[in-house]
Protein backbone atom coordinates (compact mmCIF):
# COMPACT_ATOMS: atom_id res chain seq x y z
CA UNK A 1 0.00 0.00 0.00
CA UNK A 2 1.48 3.45 -1.02
CA UNK A 3 2.38 5.83 1.68
CA UNK A 4 2.70 9.32 0.82
CA UNK A 5 4.55 11.52 3.37
CA UNK A 6 4.79 15.98 3.16
CA UNK A 7 6.06 18.41 5.22
CA UNK A 8 4.01 21.40 6.53
CA UNK A 9 6.59 24.51 7.56
CA UNK A 10 6.12 26.69 9.88
CA UNK A 11 5.47 30.30 8.63
CA UNK A 12 7.50 33.05 10.33
CA UNK A 13 6.68 36.91 9.56
CA UNK A 14 9.82 39.04 9.63
CA UNK A 15 8.05 41.99 8.74
CA UNK A 16 3.86 42.18 8.66
CA UNK A 17 2.89 45.95 7.59
CA UNK A 18 -0.99 46.55 7.15
CA UNK A 19 -1.14 49.16 4.75
CA UNK A 20 -4.98 49.39 3.55
CA UNK A 21 -8.21 47.52 3.37
CA UNK A 22 -10.13 46.76 0.24
CA UNK A 23 -13.97 47.37 -0.23
CA UNK A 24 -14.77 43.64 1.29
CA UNK A 25 -12.73 44.54 4.63
CA UNK A 26 -10.12 42.45 3.75
CA UNK A 27 -6.31 43.67 4.95
CA UNK A 28 -4.21 44.55 2.39
CA UNK A 29 -0.65 43.18 3.72
CA UNK A 30 3.01 43.65 2.97
CA UNK A 31 5.61 41.31 4.29
CA UNK A 32 8.39 39.03 4.56
CA UNK A 33 7.90 35.56 5.45
CA UNK A 34 10.25 32.69 5.91
CA UNK A 35 10.01 29.10 6.82
CA UNK A 36 11.60 26.76 8.94
CA UNK A 37 12.61 23.64 9.08
CA UNK A 38 10.53 22.59 12.14
CA UNK A 39 7.03 21.47 11.37
CA UNK A 40 3.97 19.81 10.95
CA UNK A 41 3.77 16.10 9.00
CA UNK A 42 1.34 14.68 7.04
CA UNK A 43 0.93 10.74 6.09
CA UNK A 44 -1.80 9.60 4.15
CA UNK A 45 -2.73 6.12 2.73
CA UNK A 46 -5.71 4.76 0.86
CA UNK A 47 -8.75 3.88 3.05
CA UNK A 48 -12.18 3.17 2.41
CA UNK A 49 -13.27 6.95 3.33
CA UNK A 50 -11.55 10.32 4.43
CA UNK A 51 -10.40 10.16 7.63
CA UNK A 52 -8.04 12.36 9.82
CA UNK A 53 -6.25 11.37 12.96
CA UNK A 54 -4.15 13.97 14.99
CA UNK A 55 -0.77 13.34 17.08
CA UNK A 56 1.31 15.20 18.27
CA UNK A 57 2.29 17.43 21.60
CA UNK A 58 -0.36 20.05 20.15
CA UNK A 59 -3.40 17.52 18.87
CA UNK A 60 -5.50 18.30 22.35
CA UNK A 61 -5.65 21.48 20.79
CA UNK A 62 -7.86 20.63 17.74
CA UNK A 63 -9.70 17.76 19.48
CA UNK A 64 -12.80 20.39 19.79
CA UNK A 65 -12.95 20.98 16.08
CA UNK A 66 -15.96 20.03 13.98
CA UNK A 67 -14.42 20.43 10.92
CA UNK A 68 -10.55 20.38 9.44
CA UNK A 69 -8.46 22.37 6.92
CA UNK A 70 -6.67 19.58 6.02
CA UNK A 71 -10.03 17.58 4.96
CA UNK A 72 -11.53 20.72 3.64
CA UNK A 73 -8.45 20.72 0.91
CA UNK A 74 -8.88 17.35 0.11
CA UNK A 75 -12.54 18.08 -0.58
CA UNK A 76 -11.81 20.97 -2.70
CA UNK A 77 -9.07 19.02 -4.76
CA UNK A 78 -11.52 16.72 -5.68
CA UNK A 79 -14.29 19.13 -6.73
CA UNK A 80 -11.79 20.78 -9.18
CA UNK A 81 -10.81 17.38 -10.51
CA UNK A 82 -12.86 14.74 -9.96
CA UNK A 83 -11.39 10.88 -9.98
CA UNK A 84 -7.49 12.50 -9.50
CA UNK A 85 -7.38 10.95 -5.65
CA UNK A 86 -8.08 7.51 -4.05
CA UNK A 87 -11.70 7.45 -2.67
CA UNK A 88 -10.66 7.49 0.75
CA UNK A 89 -7.77 8.58 2.68
CA UNK A 90 -6.57 8.17 6.45
CA UNK A 91 -4.64 11.02 6.90
CA UNK A 92 -2.67 11.63 9.93
CA UNK A 93 -1.46 14.59 11.35
CA UNK A 94 1.73 14.74 13.33
CA UNK A 95 0.84 18.15 15.09
CA UNK A 96 4.46 19.75 16.41
CA UNK A 97 3.36 23.13 16.09
CA UNK A 98 1.31 25.07 18.72
CA UNK A 99 -2.31 26.29 17.13
CA UNK A 100 -3.15 29.86 16.77
CA UNK A 101 0.21 31.07 17.50
CA UNK A 102 0.71 33.13 14.40
CA UNK A 103 3.50 30.97 12.48
CA UNK A 104 1.13 29.43 10.00
CA UNK A 105 0.00 26.53 11.32
CA UNK A 106 -2.91 25.28 10.40
CA UNK A 107 -2.83 27.13 6.46
CA UNK A 108 0.77 25.56 6.41
CA UNK A 109 -1.20 21.56 6.85
CA UNK A 110 -3.42 22.90 4.15
CA UNK A 111 -0.76 23.70 1.95
CA UNK A 112 0.91 20.47 2.32
CA UNK A 113 -2.18 18.57 2.15
CA UNK A 114 -2.28 20.21 -1.77
CA UNK A 115 1.18 19.40 -1.97
CA UNK A 116 0.32 16.08 -1.43
CA UNK A 117 -2.66 15.82 -3.39
CA UNK A 118 -1.13 16.99 -6.84
CA UNK A 119 1.91 14.11 -6.44
CA UNK A 120 -0.80 11.39 -5.88
CA UNK A 121 -2.83 12.30 -8.78
CA UNK A 122 0.03 12.29 -10.95
CA UNK A 123 -1.57 15.04 -13.07
CA UNK A 124 0.34 18.42 -14.80
CA UNK A 125 -1.28 20.99 -12.34
CA UNK A 126 -0.53 24.74 -12.70
CA UNK A 127 0.82 26.75 -9.25
CA UNK A 128 -1.35 29.15 -10.65
CA UNK A 129 -4.75 26.92 -10.50
CA UNK A 130 -3.59 25.74 -6.78
CA UNK A 131 -2.78 29.07 -5.44
CA UNK A 132 -6.50 30.03 -6.84
CA UNK A 133 -7.66 26.49 -4.35
CA UNK A 134 -5.32 27.61 -1.57
CA UNK A 135 -6.67 30.82 -1.31
CA UNK A 136 -10.42 29.78 -0.93
CA UNK A 137 -8.92 27.59 2.14
CA UNK A 138 -7.55 31.40 3.59
CA UNK A 139 -4.89 34.09 3.14
CA UNK A 140 -1.70 32.86 4.21
CA UNK A 141 -2.25 29.36 2.26
CA UNK A 142 -0.72 30.40 -1.31
CA UNK A 143 2.69 31.59 0.25
CA UNK A 144 2.79 28.48 2.46
CA UNK A 145 2.04 26.30 -1.20
CA UNK A 146 6.02 27.58 -1.85
CA UNK A 147 7.25 27.51 1.78
CA UNK A 148 9.59 29.68 0.60
CA UNK A 149 11.26 33.30 1.56
CA UNK A 150 9.20 35.58 0.02
CA UNK A 151 7.55 39.36 -0.32
CA UNK A 152 3.54 39.51 0.50
CA UNK A 153 1.84 41.44 -1.22
CA UNK A 154 -2.26 41.94 -1.78
CA UNK A 155 -4.19 40.13 0.58
CA UNK A 156 -1.51 37.73 1.21
CA UNK A 157 -1.38 36.24 -2.73
CA UNK A 158 0.83 38.35 -4.10
CA UNK A 159 4.01 36.62 -3.92
CA UNK A 160 7.54 36.95 -4.34
CA UNK A 161 10.15 34.69 -3.93
CA UNK A 162 13.50 36.06 -2.32
CA UNK A 163 16.82 33.66 -3.04
CA UNK A 164 19.41 34.30 -2.43
CA UNK A 165 18.46 34.64 1.26
CA UNK A 166 21.23 34.53 4.56
CA UNK A 167 21.19 31.59 6.10
CA UNK A 168 19.77 32.43 9.26
CA UNK A 169 18.94 30.97 12.68
CA UNK A 170 15.88 31.29 14.62
CA UNK A 171 14.51 30.83 17.93
CA UNK A 172 11.08 30.67 18.89
CA UNK A 173 8.96 31.24 22.13
CA UNK A 174 5.01 30.84 22.56
CA UNK A 175 3.51 31.54 26.47
CA UNK A 176 0.91 28.66 25.48
CA UNK A 177 -2.43 31.60 25.01
CA UNK A 178 -4.07 31.24 21.60
CA UNK A 179 -4.36 34.59 19.53
CA UNK A 180 -8.02 35.56 17.89
CA UNK A 181 -6.88 36.40 15.12
CA UNK A 182 -9.68 38.30 13.49
CA UNK A 183 -10.08 40.21 16.84
CA UNK A 184 -6.61 41.15 16.44
CA UNK A 185 -6.97 42.59 13.15
CA UNK A 186 -10.06 44.26 14.69
CA UNK A 187 -8.33 46.14 17.28
CA UNK A 188 -5.30 47.52 15.07
CA UNK A 189 -6.19 51.21 15.21
CA UNK A 190 -4.88 52.58 12.27
CA UNK A 191 -5.51 50.06 9.05
CA UNK A 192 -3.41 52.48 6.51
CA UNK A 193 -0.09 52.27 8.06
CA UNK A 194 3.15 53.01 5.93
CA UNK A 195 4.38 51.05 3.40
CA UNK A 196 7.35 48.33 3.85
CA UNK A 197 10.92 49.98 2.02
CA UNK A 198 11.71 48.07 -0.49
CA UNK A 199 14.21 44.93 -0.26
CA UNK A 200 17.84 45.62 -0.57
CA UNK A 201 19.31 43.87 -3.50
CA UNK A 202 22.04 42.47 -1.65
CA UNK A 203 19.85 40.85 0.95
CA UNK A 204 21.80 37.57 0.96
CA UNK A 205 24.09 39.18 3.35
CA UNK A 206 22.69 39.42 7.56
CA UNK A 207 23.86 42.95 8.14
CA UNK A 208 22.16 44.18 5.08
CA UNK A 209 19.14 42.54 5.83
CA UNK A 210 19.35 43.08 9.74
CA UNK A 211 19.75 46.82 8.62
CA UNK A 212 16.49 46.89 6.61
CA UNK A 213 14.76 44.89 9.53
CA UNK A 214 15.11 47.90 11.62
CA UNK A 215 13.11 49.72 9.01
CA UNK A 216 10.45 47.50 9.40
CA UNK A 217 7.69 46.09 11.77
CA UNK A 218 4.56 43.99 12.56
CA UNK A 219 1.74 46.56 12.74
CA UNK A 220 -0.67 43.59 14.56
CA UNK A 221 2.24 43.67 17.67
CA UNK A 222 0.91 46.27 19.51
CA UNK A 223 -3.15 45.49 19.45
CA UNK A 224 -1.86 41.27 20.72
CA UNK A 225 0.12 42.68 23.21
CA UNK A 226 -2.82 44.43 24.80
CA UNK A 227 -4.64 40.70 24.33
CA UNK A 228 -1.66 39.02 25.63
CA UNK A 229 1.10 41.34 28.06
CA UNK A 230 3.42 38.16 28.11
CA UNK A 231 4.82 38.72 24.55
CA UNK A 232 6.48 42.57 25.43
CA UNK A 233 8.48 40.60 27.96
CA UNK A 234 9.43 37.56 25.42
CA UNK A 235 10.61 40.05 22.91
CA UNK A 236 12.80 42.09 25.84
CA UNK A 237 14.64 39.13 26.96
CA UNK A 238 15.08 37.58 23.80
CA UNK A 239 16.21 41.31 22.29
CA UNK A 240 18.66 41.21 25.12
CA UNK A 241 20.03 37.59 24.24
CA UNK A 242 23.87 37.34 23.03
CA UNK A 243 23.85 37.34 18.82
CA UNK A 244 20.15 38.19 18.81
CA UNK A 245 19.26 40.88 15.03
CA UNK A 246 16.07 41.18 15.58
CA UNK A 247 13.37 39.81 18.16
CA UNK A 248 9.37 40.55 16.96
CA UNK A 249 6.08 38.90 17.38
CA UNK A 250 5.07 36.82 13.90
CA UNK A 251 2.06 36.96 12.54
CA UNK A 252 -0.86 37.83 14.50
CA UNK A 253 1.31 36.42 17.91
CA UNK A 254 1.28 34.96 20.47
CA UNK A 255 5.00 33.47 19.35
CA UNK A 256 7.67 35.87 19.30
CA UNK A 257 10.87 35.29 17.10
CA UNK A 258 14.99 36.02 17.61
CA UNK A 259 16.64 36.05 14.35
CA UNK A 260 20.07 34.91 15.15
CA UNK A 261 23.20 34.50 12.52
CA UNK A 262 24.99 31.34 13.91
CA UNK A 263 23.44 28.09 14.60
CA UNK A 264 25.98 28.04 18.40
CA UNK A 265 24.32 31.42 19.19
CA UNK A 266 20.83 30.18 18.89
CA UNK A 267 20.90 27.09 20.45
CA UNK A 268 22.46 28.83 23.67
CA UNK A 269 19.61 31.62 23.09
CA UNK A 270 17.04 28.62 23.82
CA UNK A 271 18.97 26.95 26.53
CA UNK A 272 18.46 30.48 28.26
CA UNK A 273 14.68 30.53 27.25
CA UNK A 274 13.51 27.47 28.31
CA UNK A 275 15.77 28.39 32.01
CA UNK A 276 13.51 32.38 31.95
CA UNK A 277 10.41 30.77 30.92
CA UNK A 278 9.99 27.40 31.81
CA UNK A 279 6.07 27.24 30.68
CA UNK A 280 6.45 28.27 27.07
CA UNK A 281 6.79 26.18 24.14
CA UNK A 282 10.81 27.29 22.80
CA UNK A 283 11.69 26.11 19.93
CA UNK A 284 15.34 26.87 17.74
CA UNK A 285 15.26 25.82 13.92
CA UNK A 286 17.13 26.79 10.77
CA UNK A 287 15.27 28.64 8.24
CA UNK A 288 15.05 26.84 4.77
Amino acid sequence: MSVWTEPAPAKINLSLHVVGQTPKGYHQLQGLTVFTKLCDELTAREAKKDTLEITGPFAPALVSEKSNIILKAFELFRHHWPKSLPDGLHITLEKMLPVAAGIGGGSADAAAALRMAVRMSEQEIAISELSEIAMELGADVPMCLFSRTCIIGGVGEQIQIVDPFPKLQLVLANPGIAIPTAQIFRQLKSKNNPVMPKLPTQVEHSAALALWLQDTRNDLELPAIEFAPQIAEITREIAQLPGCILSRMSGSGATVFGVFGAELQAMSAAQQLHKLFPKHWVAQTPII
